[in-house]
């Protein structure tokens, strides 16, 4: 018997699919709450707005990022790291709000790390044309913690590498509501996003909103 699409699309709800060893793919996790999520980023990044940093040599970041939780990534010419207040206004970042932070604790867990309280998540803004290269998360001071990624809008092709920049990624495309999860031994692995291609989503228009948490301090 053919699946309807909606007993499709409840099929796919429930789909996970491990990409290596520690990183976990949870198709549609955030979707049914995504339109409330979007609501809950556009008022924090009132508080806390988009901007553009600079890296540590001076060139700009493609993708716009603001922060809530106790800690905000932030990089500039002193180099990359987290600060308790946000260097535009020199206050403290907005909390990270209960419903994300639950968001995060249940993905985590359901990728095996149940024991995850991130103080940090990082809000990024995609637009048409832009990616992120290939890097490694390791500003954070606990290494045992995961990574969780939200993918909000505009789909994407995320990259996973090895643990050398060199390593030839997996491509992994992610679409709205898609959440990963990676730690353990797949913690300190490269990973990037290849440049937004044009397909606009109804909710978010030609941009991809990306929030990551994680454990800083």
């Amino acid at each position: 018997m053919t699946l309807s699409l909606l007993e499709q699309l409840e099929q796919d709800s429930q789909q996970q699919d491990r990409l290596v060893e520690d990183a976990i793919l949870l198709r549609r996790f955030a979707f049914n709450d995504a339109p409330s999520i979007l609501e809950i980023i556009s008022s924090l990044l009132i508080q806390a707005p988009l901007r553009h940093m600079q890296t540590p040599s001076g060139k700009p970041i493609a993708v716009a990022m603001s922060n809530c939780g106790k800690y905000g990534w932030i990089s500039d010419r002193q180099g990359y790291r987290y600060s308790a207040v946000n260097p535009q206004n020199g206050e403290p970042w907005p909390k990270i709000p209960e419903r994300l932070q639950t968001l995060a604790q249940q993905a985590a867990a359901q990728a095996g790390f149940i024991d995850f309280h991130p103080d940090a998540c990082l809000i990024n803004r995609y637009v048409l044309g832009t990616g992120m290269s290939l890097h490694q998360d390791k500003d954070e001071q606990d290494f045992n913690q995961p990574i969780v990624s939200v993918s909000l809008g505009m789909p994407a092709t995320f990259l996973l590498g090895g643990f050398a920049r060199s390593d030839k990624p997996q491509r992994v495309p992610l679409w709205h509501g898609d959440v990963v999860v990676w730690g353990g031994a797949a913690r300190l692995r490269y990973h990037g996003v290849l440049p937004l291609k044009n397909n606009p989503h109804p909710l978010t228009g030609r941009a991809r909103i990306n929030l990551t948490f994680r454990k800083a301090l």
